[in-house]
């Protein structure tokens, strides 16, 4: 029985690193959700930004202006490129964070079925104890019986 006691709490240790597992998973892909809309919004705005640029083409701007406008572009345009490569970063923690819930869960349900299959054998033992007591009282009482017709034919 305490082997199965020991499985139990093997049991809910597992179900409890599963649940935070699945924390862990909520937590990153909520992360990943944020990156990918500030992602959105700079990209937005770069898009905002040089749509009004186009607007103005038809004055004449100074030199200095369209260096400065160019300069913010690349800018807008570098701060898209880093934050593409820290959407993939939080994508590769999503694909990690997964495998480690199925990890997780295949873990706990193999737990499980061992936990199930003590528990059968235990059961399985417990009946077979229970017919061989049986068999032995059986037994006994025949033994009895016969001893006892036994007697009274003598």
């Amino acid at each position: 029985m305490s082997a199965l006691n020991s499985l139990a709490v093997a049991v809910e240790v597992a179900s409890r690193k599963r649940d935070d597992a699945r924390q862990v998973l909520q937590d990153i892909v909520a992360a990943q959700q944020a990156a990918r809309a500030q992602l959105d919004q700079l990209e937005d705005y770069a898009r905002e930004t040089q749509a009004r640029w186009g607007m103005k083409a038809d004055t004449a701007m100074k030199p200095e202006v369209m260096y400065h406008h160019y300069q913010f572009m690349e800018r807008l345009a570098h701060a898209a490129g880093m934050q593409t490569g820290v959407v993939g970063e939080h994508a590769n923690r999503v694909e990690a964070a997964r495998r480690g819930v199925l990890d997780a869960e295949l873990r706990l349900a193999s737990l499980r079925k061992v936990m199930d299959k003590r528990r059968h054998d235990l059961e399985m033992a417990e009946m077979r104890r229970d017919q061989k007591q049986t068999d032995e009282r059986a037994a006994l009482q025949y033994r009895n019986a016969t001893q006892a017709s036994a007697e009274r034919e003598y």
